[in-house]
């Protein structure tokens, strides 16, 4: 929690304004007390009627001045808090931005939504109570145990039997409380997970007729959070009622022993009432401290969780100093060698080969041989483990990471889209790209057939994860928005899957007049959306099994024949 706290710097202003004012406030409530004291004493017992309405009206004034003041602490830390929750949220956003796929992997999407959400309202609601009450609690506390032992000392040995028992009852209450609070947060990723999932697999459940099966999943998830929940509740709510009965235990006490002293002649009615109400203060002070403490250990809890992406280092940094480019469009893998966090052996072994401008490369291979993780690693989404990549003659950790990108055009496997138009989303590739270079290059990608037949055209509005759209229209508004940047090289990555013959053949067709100039590495299943390219690389089991054109791989290579046969095969059947 105190790592948090370095975040406050630029509201220190505010926080010594917080500050000044809660103890101006304190110490005019403190002295409430004692002006009703000197009205009962002095006034009353007197019978001074001007001097009665001097105090009172001293006391309201005195009221009105320590409510505008709390209104004013209130005000201040309620700006400070949500300061303070937006700037987080803002830290953890980008360096989540910054971090590696492999780094993502680690925290997951559902904790890391719940992080930037729940966890930073915890935090930011607990500092709001910090600022507003725990730094009264302590001065009132301490000046209300100050004046009433300087109203009554032998009265005041009442506190030695009531403080010790009720920060008894705090402590054990609060060690209770920990554990649950941090169950809770992690409950709460579990119920976020399962949501998400169902949410974008419906399909999938529906489909498998798995409604009854997730429901029984998610009560599940559901009933061991509100079991938490209501566990943790039974303990905070008994110790409001558990310090109410101390309380009034301990006023009983007071006028107890109050009254035989005021029979004795040592102390005065007005003293007595005064002590009651700095007893009132210095208990009420105790509650707000240990419902602070009670909360703290929540946002203690998400606070850690928050501070631990924080703390996450990125796994891809650029370098110092990047070097200058010396060719364009060129990637070569020399020797290149990749495994994924925790696996037993690398995903692709030892690959070599290069990529020219002007030329299509294939990658082909059964299901599982690399071909996704090969194309990831040239815009480095993942770090090699041994072995070199370069682009345009420079090893990729030589460039920074927008270097390195800004001369790829990437369409990943699944296509992914944006809410907002059409248009927004082409210029996802190109921010300043105008009306034509869109319409173009949606001419290109075979999708501005479908565009034109909508009412908006360009800015028909996309839904969210483009659920308004089919998997062939969402493919192809991917490859537009490659293909509006007009980069270097262009990664197509299994991008034509979606896509029917005819269409495929169409979109190879002008592609090929659109990117002349360009490096093309495409991912593929199909034999037929391959068997133009320039060269074919032949993956199985992470390994290079060959590289050529169709007509050399068919001619030589058994995994490549194999593939062929089982193609042809599979069309002869349908």
């Amino acid at each position: 929690m105190l790592n948090m706290l370095k975040h406050l710097k630029s509201y220190s202003f505010q926080i010594v304004l917080i500050v000044i004012f809660t103890l101006a406030g304190s110490m005019l409530e403190l002295f409430l007390p004692t002006l009703m004291a000197d009205v009962v004493d002095v006034g009353i017992v007197n019978n001074d009627i001007p001097y009665i309405l001097r105090t009172g009206g001293l006391m309201i004034g005195t009221a009105i001045l320590a409510v505008l003041l709390t209104v004013i602490v209130s005000y201040f830390a309620s700006k400070v808090a949500l300061g303070f929750g937006r700037d987080v949220r803002r830290k953890l956003f980008i360096n989540v931005e910054n971090f590696s796929l492999q780094s993502f992997d680690k925290v997951g999407p559902s904790s890391l939504i719940t992080r930037t959400t729940n966890d930073i309202k915890q935090v930011q609601d607990v500092l709001n109570m910090m600022l507003r009450m725990m730094t009264r609690a302590p001065l009132m506390l301490v000046g209300g145990i100050i004046l009433a032992v300087s109203r009554d000392a032998t009265l005041s040995l009442i506190f030695l039997a009531a403080l010790p028992l009720l920060a008894l009852t705090i402590i054990l209450i609060t060690r209770k409380a920990i554990p649950l609070f941090v169950s809770m947060q992690k409950k709460t990723d579990r119920l976020n997970l399962l949501i998400r999932e169902n949410l974008i697999g419906v399909r999938v459940v529906r489909a498998f007729n798995r409604v009854g099966f997730e429901k029984k999943r998610f009560n599940t998830a559901n009933e061991d959070f509100r079991d938490t929940g209501i566990k943790v509740n039974k303990i905070m709510a008994s110790l409001f009622p558990v310090m109410m009965i101390m309380m009034n235990f301990t006023n009983v006490a007071i006028i107890w022993f109050g009254a035989i002293r005021i029979d004795q002649g040592l102390m005065q009615v007005g003293n007595l009432m005064a002590f009651l109400q700095y007893a009132m203060m210095i208990l009420f002070s105790l509650i707000m401290l240990s419902m602070g403490f009670i909360m703290i250990p929540r946002a203690q809890a998400s606070a850690k969780r928050i501070n631990e992406v924080l703390m996450l280092q990125p796994d891809i940094v650029d370098p110092e100093k990047s070097e200058q480019t010396k060719e364009h469009g060129v990637v070569e893998f020399r020797d290149v060698t990749f495994r994924y966090a925790g696996a037993e052996r690398p995903a692709i072994e030892q690959i070599s080969f290069q990529a020219k401008p002007g030329q299509t490369t294939a990658i082909i291979g059964s299901t599982g041989a690399g071909k996704s993780t090969l194309v990831k690693l040239i815009p480095r989404f993942y770090d090699i483990e041994s072995g070199s990549i370069l682009v345009n003659g420079v090893d990729i950790r030589k460039l920074t990471q927008k270097q390195l990108r800004e001369v790829i055009g990437y369409v990943p496997q699944k296509a992914s889209l944006f809410s907002g138009t059409i248009a927004d989303n082409l210029r996802y590739g190109k921010k300043d790209a105008t009306e034509e270079e869109i319409m173009k290059a949606l001419e290109t990608a075979q999708a501005l057939e479908f565009v034109n037949e909508k009412e908006d055209g360009i800015e028909t509005v996309i839904e969210q994860a483009g659920a308004n759209l089919s998997g062939g229209q969402k493919q192809r508004l991917s490859i537009a928005r490659a293909l509006v940047r007009k980069p270097e090289i262009y990664i197509f990555d299994d991008s034509f899957s979606a896509l029917d013959y005819k269409t495929d053949a169409k979109l190879r067709q002008a592609l090929k007049s659109e990117t002349q100039q360009a490096t093309i590495i495409l991912v593929a299943q199909r034999v037929n959306t391959v068997v133009d390219a320039d060269q074919i690389i032949v993956l199985n089991e992470g390994k290079i099994a060959g590289i050529g054109t169709h007509q050399q791989l068919l001619q030589e290579n058994n995994i490549y024949q194999e593939i062929v046969s089982s193609q042809q095969a599979e069309g002869e059947s349908a």
